[in-house]
């Protein structure tokens, strides 16, 4: 399965924020699975003292609302890829295999 790379933005000391299959990374490490509100993110006020225009949390990274839908577009499709592929289908019978064996033993 190919990994897709989508590219978010620039950040002001040059590093690179994208989408890399399902994951956000900042400069090719990983930095988040899910992007916060900034406004449910419990630093809060210190974010938009720092970055008045930011909406979203992508781990450390700020994003505005543009690049904040951009990111989550690109994860939305790495996930329906994700889960329509024979590797996805394989886990989730393994874990439905592993539920059946978990109730059998604790019968």
């Amino acid at each position: 399965m190919e990994t897709s790379r989508t590219p978010i933005k620039l950040t002001q000391d040059g590093r690179r924020v994208e989408v890399v299959g399902r994951a956000i990374c900042l400069d090719g490490r990983h930095e988040a699975d899910t992007l916060t509100e900034v406004r449910r993110h419990p630093n809060h006020a210190a974010i938009w003292r720092a970055v008045p225009e930011a909406t979203h949390m992508a781990g450390r990274v700020p994003l505005t609302a543009q690049e904040a839908a951009q990111a989550q577009a690109a994860l939305d499709a790495a996930r329906a890829a994700y889960e329509a592929s024979p590797l996805a289908i394989a886990e989730r019978i393994r874990h439905a295999a592993d539920d059946i064996l978990k109730l059998r033993i604790d019968e």
